[in-house]
């Protein structure tokens, strides 16, 4: 379906896999519009219950190929830089944000390198898995750039704000403990992709309803008021509340496992 980006499914799992491995998986612009169509069709996909993101090859993603987009002549330049001068969301940042908008969750399993651009990447899923000599940097600073991938969304809801600044600053490569210490990312094991399935094989014993509405009540609800927060809580609660898949929840939870959930529908 694409040159760039694979999309395998095992069950009810999505994996997609960052398929540029000769050169680390370093973004170009036809990968990182490969893999916003993905998110976008994986959005579509009411079987799927759950996705997770890793890289073909010895890297998840080494950053962006500003190489490529150097040598690519004044033309490409401008335009590769021209999506920074719209008002909204660019493509830039939804390669980021896409995977915040799937109602499944949405897990990285990491190796390698993850710099910049893969790192920001990884934070717009929902957990995150690294090997344990994974290297991890918010690496903009380095090419005299700031995190515009929506790392300044993704970072506020993990790090305190002098830790992103002192992260942002100096460019440093962590070690996936170190992440794993400050918040970056959520467990470190030997295989992530292995780690990545077992979560997902946790999450498809629950209703996927339930799962979709606390993705999305978490993601909107974390930065705002309480106010809000708990009118949202009211909210996702009537979505769920009485339908086919919370019934058989409470069926299942009872002793009769043998209730199947429905697709997602909705």
């Amino acid at each position: 379906m694409w040159n760039y980006v694979e999309l395998k499914h095992e069950g009810g799992i999505a994996i997609v896999h960052l398929n540029r491995p000769d050169k680390h998986n370093s973004l170009t612009t036809p990968m990182l519009l490969e893999l916003i169509a993905c998110g976008e069709y994986l959005k579509s996909d009411h079987k799927i219950r759950a996705v997770i993101v890793t890289g073909n090859g010895p890297s998840f993603c080494s950053g962006m190929d500003l190489k490529a987009v150097m040598a690519g002549g004044r033309l490409a330049r401008f335009l590769s830089f021209l999506p920074l001068w719209k008002p909204t969301m660019n493509r830039y940042q939804k390669v980021s944000m896409v995977w915040r908008t799937l109602s499944v969750p949405v897990i990285a399993a990491i190796h390698g390198n993850c710099f910049g651009a893969g790192l920001q990447i990884a934070l717009g899923a929902d957990i995150r898995v690294a090997t344990p000599n994974s290297k991890l940097s918010i690496m903009e600073s380095n090419w005299g750039l700031v995190p515009d991938m929506g790392g300044t969304v993704l970072l506020r809801e993990l790090l305190p704000k002098d830790q992103a600044m002192e992260l942002t600053f100096s460019g440093r490569v962590l070690g996936a403990h170190e992440a794993k210490e400050l918040g970056l990312i959520t467990h470190v094991a030997e295989s992530p992709l292995d780690a990545a399935r077992q979560l997902c094989k946790e999450f498809e014993t629950q209703s996927p309803d339930a799962i979709a509405a606390g993705k999305r009540l978490l993601v909107s609800a974390w930065s705002a008021s309480n106010s809000s927060s708990l009118r949202l809580e009211r909210l996702w609660q009537r979505r769920i509340i009485g339908r086919p898949n919370q019934a058989i929840a409470v069926k299942r939870r009872l002793g009769d496992p043998q209730q199947n959930y429905l697709n997602r529908s909705w």
